[in-house]
């Protein structure tokens, strides 16, 4: 099956998933339960997400592990089950992904390093178990994403690449700002975050969250500004979010969404792919977008 990074070398345009935690609630996930536990107490559930997925024609899927360190599943009493809870998220998407690629989802801590609340040495530890038991599970890249502090994701990106044999990504989530710019929390640029990213070690970065694909095509760009090479990965949620009858609603349509996929592939993306709002459907959709171009 060769690497992810070995296809886009070849010229291909690849598809990954969509929406985990959304789904997650639809089946029944409550409020205050701890998603990565699931892997472990309703696995049919979770590997019924990943099969939507693959059967809608991703060619890699993520896993159940996003908020998979210490840091957050010590909240809900998990703090020894760091391994075992990435392990099984692993298995579970690498059972349902067959001959396609698993992306070992890794997210922000939740803990600042400007402010003191963690040490770099127990960032880096906190991350070191988790891709440990993505890659044990049998994931074949370690997706580092929604970060917003250049540290974190640098020290993150190092864990992985210092204690798996696995390809690592990196994205960071960006917001608008009121002059049009594109900023994370920390008031990172895209074009900030390239070289660090790089220079850790990532064989590919990119945006995730924050920003519909219009959005996204700025930010591609502005990362294609710095650097002409690195293969670019966009997961944008299905356009910006609409607070209606008491709930947050993505609005984008699978066809919106697809009517985009020609613009952020010239603007230098290589794989396009779902976060917030997005469905089986609109993966179906980016695929057909995809496959035209």
């Amino acid at each position: 099956m060769g690497k992810i990074i070995d296809q886009i070398k070849q010229g291909k345009i690849l598809v990954s998933d969509g929406a985990w935690g959304t789904f997650l609630q639809k089946k029944g996930m409550q409020p205050g339960e701890c998603p990565e536990e699931w892997n472990l107490t309703h696995a049919d559930d979770v590997l019924d997400i990943a099969k939507s997925y693959i059967e809608s024609g991703a060619d890699m899927i993520e896993t159940n592990s996003f908020g998979g360190t210490v840091y957050k599943v010590e909240k809900y009493g998990l703090a020894d089950k760091v391994f075992e809870l990435n392990k099984a998220a692993a298995e579970i998407s690498r059972k349902a992904a067959g001959d396609k690629f698993v992306l070992g989802s890794v997210g922000p801590t939740g803990k600042l390093l400007m402010m003191g609340e963690v040490t770099e040495g127990e960032l880096y530890e906190a991350f070191k178990t988790q891709v440990q038991g993505l890659e044990a599970g049998g994931v074949d890249a370690i997706m580092i994403e929604t970060m917003t502090d250049l540290d974190e994701a640098r020290l993150a990106i190092k864990a992985a690449k210092e204690n798996t044999s696995c390809e690592v990504f990196c994205t960071m989530t960006f917001d608008k700002t009121v002059d049009g710019e594109f900023r994370s929390m920390m008031g990172i640029a895209p074009t900030d975050m390239v070289n660090t990213l790089i220079d850790a070690g990532a064989e590919l970065i990119g945006a995730n969250c924050g920003n519909g694909i219009a959005d996204m095509i700025g930010i591609v760009k502005e990362i294609r500004k710095a650097n002409a090479e690195i293969p670019i990965l966009v997961h944008a949620n299905a356009g910006m979010p609409v607070y209606q009858d008491g709930e947050t609603v993505f609005p984008e349509t699978p066809d919106e969404m697809a009517t985009l996929v020609p613009k952020i592939i010239a603007a230098g993306a290589n794989i396009i792919g779902g976060c917030c709002g997005t469905t089986p459907g609109h993966i179906c959709k980016v695929r057909e977008a995809v496959d035209k171009k």
